[in-house]
């Protein structure tokens, strides 16, 4: 209802109108400042953009590392010390963006999300990240604390591979690459619960397995939401004719678009097994449905002419031969004895059960 609200106080303003778009957060902004060259590394924990001076380290490579945006006026500054374009500013305190990339003459702006499973509840947290890439820096924004950058900030501090020969092109792939890739993470625990609950509603289908199936089909539809505009943004790096995407970087590129074809393939085969063990369980209560109304049934038919032969000699009529007949309680036990196991016989035979 709060996203809502802010929705609305937007309605009328002008283009670039900076007003946060997203889950309430209370923490402060963390910035982390990274920068490195062929040969030297630097990191630093800051509280404000103004202690990063790129003009005195022009041969570095830059990375700014945001931990929250909700912070409008923090969010301006940065904007106003990159000359990063207003419309840009105000996607960035959009948290409800679908994943695109815009080329501008002085940076990139990329935007997708960042999905982590939690194994705890066993759900996925999405979050947006927001990167805008220029000639020798990366300004990435992240809604909260807590990211999938690790390895990537271990290959920078050791110099690992040719990532810190490489220009902020090169490290905008990589941070794509990273999140690209925890995708197969997160389908790999998917695909575990899938296999799990379709053994389990093979053997005992219940209600709580539905709603948990319902529930990762949920899951998989965001993880879907998530991944197909990756697609589209990626083959953007493979097209564009921006100074700041280096030719020789751009096979890279291709093999991120690779990446991003298996993880879409790998959603829809999940998506499909999903709506399958959806089907699979009404089959099976159907089946089982099925299987109590044959019983019934049976049962019903077996009944039917032995409750005949009862009503007809419970009626009280005095002119009944069969009442004065010594013998006749027992011969309608016999005759109802046989007919049930006649029955009982031809239903077997016919393999009704």
């Amino acid at each position: 209802m709060k996203t809502q609200k802010r929705n609305k106080a937007k309605i009328g303003l002008p283009p670039g109108s900076l007003i946060f778009n997203g889950i309430e957060r209370k923490h402060d902004i963390s910035i982390e400042h990274i920068a490195y060259s062929p040969d030297e590394y630097f990191e630093e924990s800051i509280d404000s953009i103004g202690k990063i001076d790129l003009a005195s380290d022009s041969g570095k490579i830059h990375w700014i590392n945001l931990n929250g945006v909700h912070d409008t006026n923090m969010i301006k500054n940065i904007g106003e010390k990159f000359n990063i374009h207003k419309l840009v500013l105000e996607d960035v305190l959009n948290t409800h963006q679908r994943p695109k990339v815009d080329f501008y003459d002085e940076h990139i702006f990329a935007v997708i999300k960042m999905l982590v499973y939690n194994k705890e509840d066993k759900s996925v947290d999405s979050e947006q990240v927001s990167i805008v890439a220029g000639s020798n820096y990366l300004i990435s924004f992240q809604e909260k604390s807590g990211d999938v950058f690790d390895p990537l900030r271990k290959r920078l501090q050791s110099a690992s591979g040719k990532i810190r020969t490489l220009g902020s092109d090169y490290l905008l792939y990589a941070i794509l690459d990273i999140i690209i890739d925890n995708y197969f993470i997160l389908l790999e625990s998917l695909g575990e619960e899938v296999e799990k609950y379709e053994t389990d509603l093979i053997d005992n289908a219940n209600k709580d397995i539905l709603n948990r199936i319902y529930y990762l089909k949920r899951e998989n539809l965001l993880l879907r939401n998530a991944v197909w505009p990756v697609r589209e943004l990626v083959l953007q790096f493979e097209k564009t004719d921006s100074p700041l995407i280096k030719k020789k970087n751009i096979i890279y590129f291709r093999d991120l678009y690779d990446h991003t074809i298996q993880v879409i393939d790998n959603v829809e085969i999940y998506r499909d097994l999903l709506s399958g063990l959806i089907e699979l369980y009404y089959t099976n209560t159907g089946n089982k449905t099925n299987e109590v109304m044959k019983v019934l049934t049976i049962i019903s038919t077996i009944f039917i002419p032995l409750t005949f032969i009862a009503g007809i000699y419970g009626m009280n009529f005095k002119y009944m031969p069969e009442l004065e007949w010594h013998y006749a309680y027992f011969g309608v036990w016999g005759i109802m004895i046989t007919l049930f196991v006649l029955m009982i016989w031809y239903f077997r035979r016919k393999k009704w059960f």
